[in-house]
């Protein structure tokens, strides 16, 4: 598939090339290009099931949702000269770079006791259908400064706030300039970019119970309530200013990072990660991570600096691999005035199980565990737990869900468990098969939110 890409790509410039005095033999510009590139697809269904009306607690009605998720991504990096490359992003899947979904069926009904297709409020079948293309990165790499790179154009945001590739999901990215320099085991590096798909129309933080950038900053669950006249959280036309300090000492690697959103938010990140080879068999991971976010004042009630402008998350895990066993333990505080610190779930810079995120929720206790084993030497089967929860926070900053069930994301205790069976047949070539429980409650009445049933199939390959 690589050669027949390549050879495609190279007889397009060939046949432009004939024109210019310029152009390179076929032989050459095939040995110029590198291709890479991947393909998911990702089959979920969920069931949210019936909850019957009773004291404290209002009726929920079920919901089921069967979901078939495209992306394709190929890479294309072309060798200008001995100092230049040209790198290229190209995705079939969604507008925010990330999957292409089709609904095979999404139904709704009106309450938790009649759930017959009378009283069925919404119900949808979808065809099959066509994924977008889009390209995502075209952007130069300078080498010419000895230990540098420069890179100028569109490209991905590389920062512990965003994702800038993701085979699995969106990725964000933006057009300027960044720049890095090695100087020992220190790395030095500073960007800015004026314009990025940080916008509510594509920024999607994708994995947390279907939370999309249309209301990721809201005021007590209401997005169209927004004081001062504000707009969303996020504007794609803002600049942003990024700056990071890394050092390798071996034993631990540290980093530090700031970034700033133009008439947004400012912020920083310290972390620490150390991998330890105990044994032959025996390896150990650390992590402690420290975020904190400011949110401009233009998100404040008038005359009042209100505490949901401050937003902070620690974290501390620990994850090894002993012969066979596989085990995490995370332990994630968010600030208790918030806890709005990545603008991807997938980001370092927040932690995520698989329907819970500690992102965006004011004062949270989320604790994550992992256990499993290799079953076979390409088989694995992890057991995952997380637990989640959040006392009621006046004004704090609220991640308002898609589902209508789920009315903020303070005030909340949530618990999942969920098995995964990995199989990796090749190198390039992995699957799972991954099912488990979800839970929500208000932590104030008791009530329950949510009470359902997930599952998942996705192949992976790369080239």
């Amino acid at each position: 598939m690589r050669k027949i890409s390549k050879i495609s790509l190279v007889a397009a410039v060939a046949v432009a090339g004939f024109s210019t005095a310029n152009a390179q033999p076929l032989e050459q510009a095939i040995k110029d290009v590198d291709v890479s590139g991947s393909v998911v697809y990702r089959y979920d269904n969920f069931h949210s099931k019936n909850i019957t009306a009773g004291a404290n607690q209002p009726a929920v009605a079920s919901r089921d949702t069967d979901t078939n998720r495209y992306k394709v991504a190929l890479n294309l990096s072309s060798k200008v000269n001995d100092y230049v490359k040209f790198n290229s992003r190209f995705i079939v899947g969604g507008a925010d770079n990330g999957f292409a979904s089709l609904n095979a069926k999404s139904s709704h009904y009106a309450t938790a006791n009649n759930v017959g297709g009378a009283n069925q409020t919404t119900g949808r079948s979808g065809g099959d259908g066509n994924a977008d293309v889009a390209l995502s990165n075209a952007y130069f790499a300078l080498t010419a400064i000895p230990n540098t790179v420069v890179n100028i154009g569109k490209q991905g945001l590389t920062t512990p706030y965003t994702v800038a590739v993701d085979a699995n999901g969106n990725e964000q990215n933006g057009t300027g300039i960044l720049a890095l320099t090695n100087v020992g085991p220190v790395t030095f590096g500073a960007g800015y970019f004026n314009n990025s798909n940080l916008d509510t129309g594509t920024t999607d933080i994708n994995g947390s119970y279907r939370i999309n950038g249309a209301n990721l900053y809201t005021f007590n669950g209401s997005t169209s309530g927004l004081r001062n006249g504000a707009t969303p959280i996020f504007d794609g036309g803002k600049d942003i200013y990024v700056a990071t300090v890394q050092g390798d000492l071996d034993f631990v690697k540290l980093e530090a990072w700031y970034l700033g959103l133009q008439d947004t938010f400012g912020s920083y990140t310290l972390a620490a990660t150390s991998n330890l080879d105990l044994a032959e068999n025996a390896k150990l991971g650390l992590e402690a991570r420290y975020v904190n976010l400011e949110l401009n004042d233009r998100f404040s009630a008038p005359g009042v600096k209100p505490l949901e402008t401050d937003n902070s998350m620690f974290r501390f895990a620990v994850d090894g691999k002993f012969s066979i066993v596989n085990a995490r333990l995370a332990y994630t505080k968010t600030g208790k005035d918030g806890g709005l610190t990545a603008v991807d779930q997938d980001a370092k810079n927040t932690s995520l199980g698989w329907a819970i995120t500690s992102n965006g929720v004011a004062d949270a206790d989320y604790i994550q565990a992992a256990l499993g084993a290799d079953i076979l030497s390409n088989l694995n089967f992890t057991l995952n737990y997380g637990k989640l929860k959040a006392d009621n926070q006046a004004n704090a900053p609220i991640l308002a869900a898609a589902q209508a069930n789920l009315v903020s994301l303070d005030n909340i205790k949530q618990e999942e468990v969920y098995g995964q069976l990995t199989y990796k047949m090749s190198k390039n070539l992995t699957t799972y098969l991954r099912y488990g429980t979800y839970e929500a409650k208000t932590v104030s009445t008791g009530a329950k939110t949510i009470d359902e049933t997930r599952g998942r199939i996705q192949v992976a390959y790369t080239f």
